[in-house]
């Protein structure tokens, strides 16, 4: 098993939320092996077990807990019975049990109104498999093509990957969102679910996506909050002194896969041609950034930098208030005077940002003025840069 870098606690209850296939249960399982009690919502049988009857669920671990045979609860796809929140609310105070709580979307828990078990268990994030995490077994271009899902890691061959990722698309993505009675236009879902993979770390605008899927405004809206309540991508806003100013400004929004995006738009088998790898070496080194500052669980913030007349950086850093890091992300082994551009913009502006450009060369220069960095070394960075 792949040691994974988000850090769990042994004793305070918590919420662990991430996409479908990240290694939520194997994860779990292998921290929590001996004196605990599995509950699996994904079984049809269980679902309907404790849909029907909650408290049947709590009567459960309390026959259990009397007999001190547990000391941990796992409740796997907590989100298809809300209800069980409250019976475990009952039970928090009367045993001491570690509740660990794991699901594939927060929407219906934070949309229905459940009982979120008032800040006594901790919320945390799994994602797809880091470079950090996957040390030797990484491969770039595998990656960009095929994301790293677990399953997808440990798949031998480049069809069974493919074939995998096709089903995750075709079936979750499109099949079961509308089971979960998410949406009902499903072939409206699914034109939107293209374009929004097709348009991945984009510039957003909702007026052109509605135009471009024949669909009002509003639901272009509230398809894109589907997606990021299910976990599937997440919106990455341009930097504003003004928090006002950021709510309203055009945000950029990244599907959380490399692989997850190709299947979405059947190019699994696809050479990865110039433009293409661009595109996904930025989407993949944003997702790496992401998913770091959510595991180190640091107070920094991450946004994009867009200036008046339309220049461009591709990742900024703020923390407490203040502009510490830019980043131009470029796939390319040649980097141009042109793609400095905008970091000589940007730090003309703040000047007390530490600026580089991260490419693939093989060892870090200077250009310009602006550190040009090998993207390994950007990556050994990020606990510095978090810190």
């Amino acid at each position: 098993m792949i040691n994974r870098k988000l850090v769990l606690p042994h004793k305070q209850s918590f919420f662990l939320f991430g996409p479908r296939q990240t290694g939520k249960s194997t994860l779990i399982q292998s921290l929590f092996p001996e004196r605990t009690l599995v509950f699996d919502l994904l079984k049809a049988d269980a679902h309907l077990k404790y849909s029907k009857d909650p408290s049947l669920f709590r009567k459960e671990i309390i026959q259990q807990a009397k007999h001190k045979t547990i000391d941990h609860v796992f409740v796997d796809e907590i989100q298809r019975v809300p209800a069980l929140l409250d019976e475990i609310q009952h039970v928090m105070p009367q045993y001491p049990l570690q509740f660990v709580l794991t699901g594939s979307s927060a929407r219906k828990l934070k949309k229905g109104g459940a009982n979120l078990l008032a800040g006594r268990a901790v919320e945390y994030h799994l994602f797809p498999l880091t470079w950090f995490e996957l040390a030797d077994r990484f491969d770039l271009d595998k990656t960009l093509r095929f994301g790293s899902l677990p399953p997808i890691v440990s798949a031998e061959t480049d069809d069974l990957k493919a074939d995998i990722l096709s089903a995750y698309a075709n079936v979750y993505l499109r099949e079961e969102i509308q089971a979960e009675g998410i949406v009902r236009n499903l072939g409206g879902f699914a034109r939107f679910l293209d374009l929004a993979a097709e348009h991945s770390g984009e510039l957003l605008s909702f007026t052109s996506m509605a135009r471009e899927c024949q669909l009002p405004v509003k639901t272009i809206q509230n398809y894109y909050q589907i997606l990021e309540d299910t976990l599937i991508g997440f919106r990455l806003m341009p930097w504003r002194k003004s928090l006002r100013k950021r709510l309203i400004a055009h945000p950029k929004f990244y599907i959380f896969d490399t692989g997850v995006t190709n299947a979405i738009l059947r190019r699994l088998k696809a050479p990865l041609e110039s433009s293409l790898k661009g595109k996904l070496f930025e989407q993949w080194l944003i997702l790496e950034t992401h998913r770091y500052l959510r595991y180190c669980r640091s107070e920094a913030n991450i946004y994009f930098w867009r200036s008046n007349i339309g220049t461009e950086v591709d990742l900024m850093i703020e923390k407490y208030g203040k502009v510490t890091h830019a980043f131009e992300i470029k796939s390319t082994q040649r980097p141009s005077s042109g793609d400095l551009n905008g970091l000589k913009s940007l730090r003309d502006d703040h000047p007390q940002a530490q600026c580089g450009l991260i490419c693939c060369v093989e060892r870090p220069y200077e250009s310009r003025g602006i550190p040009i960095l090998p993207w390994q070394d950007y990556l050994k960075n990020l606990s510095e840069i978090f810190s």
